[in-house]
Formats: C-alpha cells, sequence, structure tokens
C-alpha cells in the first residue's frame, strides 16, 4: 500500500463541492487523514476564494489508475476540463505524493511542484504530515513550512464539518 497525500479544492459552491469529493474519496479509499479547510485568493487569476485541504490515504492502485479516479470524482461534480487553466473550479484534486516516488509516472509529475510555491498546498500538508520528507528536498513538510514567506499567499482557516464531525476551525 502507498501513502498519498492529495490536494483539494474549489472556489464554485465550496462547502457542497469539498464535501462531496471528501465522500468521494471516502468511499473509494477508505480511511481519510484531513487538515484543516483554509480559504484563500484565487492564485494565478483573478476569481472568488478558494477552499482548500490535503488529505491522506492508502492506496494499492498504480499512479496511473489512482490519477483516473480523482479525476472521475472531479467530473461527477461537474468538473469542466475546457475553460482555461487558470479558472474558477467546482472540485480540484491533485496527487500530492504517492511513497517517495519521483519524476513522471503515469502522465503525473511527482512530487507535485505546488508544495514548494503555493502556502494553500505546504501549510495543510505540513499539518497533517509535519515530520514527512518531501522527496526530492529531503526536508520535512514542517521545515518547509516554517521557512516559507508567508507573505507571498494569504490564507487562514476557517470552519467546516464533514459525516457530522467538525475537524476544521477558525
Amino acid at each position: 500500500m502507498a501513502r498519498v497525500y492529495v490536494s483539494i479544492g474549489s472556489n464554485i459552491e465550496r462547502e457542497r463541492n469539498i464535501t462531496a469529493g471528501l465522500d468521494g474519496l471516502a468511499q473509494s479509499f477508505g480511511e481519510l487523514m484531513l487538515s484543516s479547510v483554509f480559504e484563500s485568493e484565487a492564485v494565478g487569476f483573478a476569481g472568488d476564494h478558494f477552499y482548500n485541504l490535503v488529505a491522506g490515504f492508502e492506496t494499492a492502485l498504480p499512479v496511473g489508475e489512482l490519477s483516473r479516479q480523482l479525476k472521475a470524482i472531479e467530473d461527477r461534480n461537474g468538473r469542466c476540463r475546457q475553460g482555461p487553466k487558470f479558472s474558477g473550479r467546482t472540485l480540484d484534486i491533485d496527487i500530492l505524493t504517492y511513497d517517495d516516488s519521483c519524476g513522471r509516472i503515469d502522465g503525473v509529475e511527482l512530487p507535485r511542484a505546488e508544495i514548494l510555491f503555493n502556502a494553500f498546498v505546504l501549510q495543510p500538508l505540513a499539518q497533517i504530515a509535519p515530520d514527512v520528507l518531501h522527496p526530492e528536498t529531503g526536508v520535512s513538510y514542517a521545515a518547509l513550512w516554517q521557512g516559507y514567506d508567508k507573505q507571498k499567499q494569504r490564507l487562514w482557516a476557517v470552519d467546516f464539518s464533514w459525516q457530522g464531525r467538525a475537524f476544521s476551525k477558525a
């Protein structure tokens, strides 16, 4: 079984789509380790604020099949793939890491580069996997977050409940 971390984001009907995404992940992969949900401004385009979080889980699926299953969850929740790359999203689920895999595997670049550049990925990843080492840099996510220039991107935790459990608090 591989330990996988994925980022989850939405800026269209955020609560509904994040909830549906978590439901889909739990149905497909079982127990999820969840970070807090963070609200952030859109990055790369002018748009509504996003909700973002990171989930961890284990899977026996190879990277390509995992990617297909995540895209299917996105598609079931109205993901439009015809628009510009940087635009609003009903649901966006990206593989961040797959164990310690590095390089292009089944069309997926691992680890995902935005771990090192986007606060909305790094902070929640550091929250649920502080001592895990980035597969390329060998630095823990907690240390990477500690060294991150927090003025680059603003984000803040929000209250969020899923399956009757409040797991994120502002």
